[in-house]
Formats: structure tokens, C-alpha cells, sequence
């Protein structure tokens, strides 16, 4: 399959010993399967991590994602209320289009943030795509994509995760946010 289109070009604000400049590669024996299994706030309440699993817990993918996308994640998964989404005009469009969402994979890191190509079927012009994984996950969970890395990416993002988690300690007022109520750890 070949690279259509790169949606994310930027420089991140921070950057760590070990990052990558090139996409994994991989055959699809490689990859693990991956399913949502739980929200972690950290230190760093700005970036959540989406706590990923494989079916025999033996692996643990920390995605770190947006607030916002946290949000819209915890929402979805509430089957208690009526289905809310920003996703269902991409759902309806994608439909209309004929355009499906085969698979997810993580494929690389670029300083604190993971990538992760989209796999599409439908369209012979654009056959993924590599999006950051904060900008996707949401998307990918509702319209139940299955997610997948490597063991060696999944590695690379628990360091990644020390590493965002130890230098947002480092940040004034960013250090301590129990305040005695016993919610936080």
C-alpha cells in the first residue's frame, strides 16, 4: 500500500531523546490487537491517556490524547444516554462515499505525540492515511476500528509516557494536584 497523504507535518513544542523519524514498518503478523480499556489522568491534566489492551492483558498501549477527545471517548462509551457524537457526519459521509476504515495501526512517534495510519477501502485514490492518534481515537472507537501496533511501538510509547509524565513535573504548579480530597493518586 502506498502513503497518499501526510496531514501532519508540525513541529511539536517538546522534544525527547528517543524519538523516531520513520514509520514502523511491519507485516500484519506483527501487530497486536488492541481494545479500549480505561482513562488515566497523570500529573498532566491537559494529556489523558487512552489506555489500550490486548484481549489477554498482557500488553498496555498508553495513547495520550487531548482533553477534548477524552471527552468525546467517555461519551461515546456511556450507554446509558441517548448516542451523542461529533463523529456522525463523518460516519453519514464516509457511507455515502463508500469509503470504509479497514484497520488502525500505530506506526510512529515524533516527540510527545504517536501516529497511527488508517487503513481505507473504497477509494483506489487514497488507500490510508497517517493522522496523529490524538486527533483519530475517537473516530476509530466509535466506528469500532480495530486498532493495532507493534510490540516494539508499543515499547516506545511507555517510555514516551515516563518521559511526558516526568517532564510535566517538572512544570511549576503541575507537580502535586492532590489537594487532600482523595480523588487523585
Amino acid at each position: 500500500m502506498k502513503e497518499i497523504l501526510d496531514l501532519n507535518n508540525m513541529k511539536t513544542q517538546i522534544l525527547f531523546a528517543n524519538e523516531t523519524q520513520e514509520e514502523e514498518s511491519f507485516h500484519q503478523n506483527d501487530l497486536v490487537r488492541l481494545f479500549p480499556y480505561g482513562l488515566s489522568v497523570s500529573a498532566d491534566v491537559t494529556r489523558p491517556f487512552l489506555l489500550l489492551k490486548d484481549e489477554a492483558h498482557q500488553y498496555t498501549l498508553p495513547v495520550a490524547i487531548s482533553p477534548i477527545e477524552a471527552g468525546v471517548s467517555l461519551a461515546q462509551s456511556n450507554r446509558t444516554i441517548l448516542p451523542s457524537t461529533p463523529h456522525k457526519f463523518s460516519e453519514m459521509l464516509m457511507q455515502a462515499l463508500g469509503v470504509e476504515i479497514r484497520q488502525a495501526v500505530f506506526v510512529e512517534i515524533k516527540g510527545s505525540h504517536q501516529y497511527m495510519r488508517l487503513y481505507m477501502s473504497g477509494n483506489p485514490a487514497v488507500t490510508s492515511l497517517k493522522l496523529r492518534a490524538d486527533e483519530a481515537m475517537s473516530l476509530c472507537l466509535y466506528l469500532n476500528v480495530p486498532l493495532y501496533a507493534t510490540k516494539s511501538f508499543i515499547g516506545k510509547s511507555r517510555v514516551m509516557t515516563a518521559d511526558i509524565e516526568a517532564s510535566s513535573q517538572k512544570i511549576p504548579g503541575m507537580g502535586n494536584l492532590d489537594r487532600g480530597n482523595g480523588y487523585l493518586n
